[in-house]
């Protein structure tokens, strides 16, 4: 059995167990951020386009999203302990055959599904361990630093797939995980269960409709960039003259809400729910959930913007881009492990608010400091203050949230938990580039518009393409299509400075939205409770 003890001055067992719950964290969150700077490559090696590698990025999301509720409903039947291993073995095999995939549909089997699945098992388990193997007055330093191991993941990811990508092969960062996964299962052994004597059966029809509710939501959400959010952008299928993206994500409201209501008439038949009610009408807890939304929406959105500015706006390689985010990674580190260390009885909730302060100063420093001439090392400050605000909310949330409940109800929370975040994180990336791309758009056709060097032929076929939806080039992709047009010298260079321009209005219009739902995130502090949570007296 782990000693239970705090995370800070605790005895090597219980170091070790916390070491091995954070290296799992560490690796789901790897798999989110690794590939994006190498989908060209990985493409390539497998014989299918840039498209088909992100849908298989977007189908590992699904598959996380659809079964992360009952994936913390498998733990409270097998134990948490028992389904933290299966999931960890079940996401080495996903790794393996995604490291020796031949093609597409290969990679879709392990990378996808399988490791959607071991995700799935893996991350409501940690919630529950860390419960179950530390006191409540040290669960905030023990949550801290699991949560901070995610998210320094991903902000290492793009630095870890850039290394791998250019020195070696891609293969090798899934080879690599199955390592870790080796690792873990070999220390998992010596992590206390925190399963129950109750066997309850699992609800399959609950399981079925919040599987498909939150998937067909997500799915929603995921192709608004393509479908556009409420007008149907050129070719994109639409209903009634309105984007799809809008009718997936009613469905997916209305299967939730079935699902809610499902689980409340098994309740009142005396019977287990997959999620009790109840525990959504705990005040502390949706309080937590709402925060951990917030979080992910403004931390996934960064992680979107800032590699963009580094690597098309200033042309940094991957190394380097990766390099420039470290700092976000230092402070996030720091905070996450030193606030519960230091201020053990700090409030929850000035923590979480001046977490959110800094969350909204870096994004706001982070839209002054964006120029044309700026360097690399402008998005150093703000990316510490950002780094400080997820570090500050990750030592903290993680600890109100299941000790706003039973520690038998805490995998059941975990899922919860993961699928909130999931969506925050979803909701993040589309929102932030939905509106970088309108913006951009909006920009730079302004300034195409209003340069009269710009023949009108080439005005009204600006319109057509920006209408069906514009990438964000870089300037030396810009060059080569203009190069390829046969565009003259006079035009090209209105175009760029133009596609300069839109660029950055893009990127702080991106940022703008950031602000806007940290200062939103104000608004839902109220309900983190003012006081540490303490274990109750023997």
């Amino acid at each position: 059995m782990a000693s239970k003890a705090g995370a800070d001055g605790a005895p090597a067992g219980a170091r070790l167990v916390l070491l091995t719950l954070a290296a799992g964290q560490f690796l789901m969150a790897l798999d989110s951020s690794v590939m994006n700077v190498a989908i060209a490559t990985v493409a390539e090696d497998v014989g299918t386009t840039v498209t088909g590698i992100q849908g298989a990025i977007t189908a590992y999301t699904l598959v996380m999203a659809m079964f992360m509720i009952p994936g913390g409903k498998v733990g409270v039947l097998i134990g948490r302990r028992r389904a933290f291993m299966i999931g960890c073995v079940i996401y080495g095999c996903g790794s393996l055959t995604t490291a020796l995939a031949p093609n597409l549909p290969v990679l879709l089997i392990g990378w996808s599904f399988l490791e959607g699945i071991g995700a799935a098992l893996i991350l409501p388990s940690i919630v529950a361990l860390v419960a179950g193997n530390f006191p409540t007055e040290g669960r905030a330093a023990a949550y801290g630093i699991v949560a901070a191991a995610g998210a320094v993941a991903i902000g290492l990811g793009p630095l870890i797939g850039g290394i791998a990508t250019t020195y070696f092969s891609w293969r090798w960062v899934f080879a690599g995980e199955v390592l870790v996964v080796l690792v873990i299962l070999v220390f998992a052994r010596r992590i206390a269960d925190a399963g129950d004597e109750e066997h309850p059966r699992i609800d399959l029809v609950g399981a079925v409709l919040s599987a498909a509710g939150l998937g067909i939501f997500v799915y929603g959400v995921l192709r608004s960039d393509e479908w556009g959010w409420v007008q149907p952008k050129t070719d994109a299928p639409a209903w009634l003259g309105v984007s799809m993206t809008v009718w997936l994500m009613l469905a997916g409201l209305l299967l939730v809400y079935l699902f809610l209501r499902w689980e409340a008439r098994l309740v009142e038949r005396g019977r287990d729910p997959l999620v009790d009610p109840a525990m959504l009408r705990n005040k502390q807890l949706t309080g937590g959930l709402t925060m951990f939304f917030f979080q992910y929406l403004v931390q996934m959105g960064v992680f979107f913007v800032v590699p963009l500015y580094l690597s098309v706006a200033l042309g940094l390689s991957a190394l380097q881009t990766g390099a420039r985010i470290l700092p976000l990674s230092l402070t996030l580190l720091a905070a996450a492990v030193l606030i519960p260390r230091f201020l053990p009885d700090v409030s929850p909730r000035r923590v979480v608010r001046i977490g959110v302060a800094a969350l909204l100063a870096g994004a706001v420093a982070l839209m002054a400091a964006l120029d044309t001439d700026a360097g690399a090392e402008i998005v150093t400050v703000p990316l510490l203050l950002i780094g400080f605000g997820m570090g500050a909310l990750a030592s903290q949330l993680g600890s109100v949230t299941v000790s706003a409940v039973s520690d038998r109800q805490s995998a059941e929370v975990g899922g919860i938990q993961n699928a909130v975040t999931n969506l925050g994180s979803s909701m993040g990336t589309a929102l932030a580039g939905s509106l970088m791309i309108a913006a951009l758009t909006s920009s730079f056709l302004g300034a195409v518009e209003r340069n009269e060097a710009i023949p009108d032929e080439v005005k009204n076929q600006a319109v057509v393409e920006l209408q069906s939806g514009v990438p964000f080039l870089s300037d030396a992709q810009l060059t080569t299509a203009l190069d390829e047009a046969g565009t003259s010298e006079e035009v090209a260079a209105a175009a760029l400075e133009a596609n300069e321009a839109a660029r950055l209005d893009g990127l702080k219009a991106a940022l703008a939205i950031l602000a806007g739902a940290s200062v939103m995130a104000l608004f839902f502090t109220q309900r983190i409770p003012r006081t540490q949570p303490r274990s109750p007296a023997p």
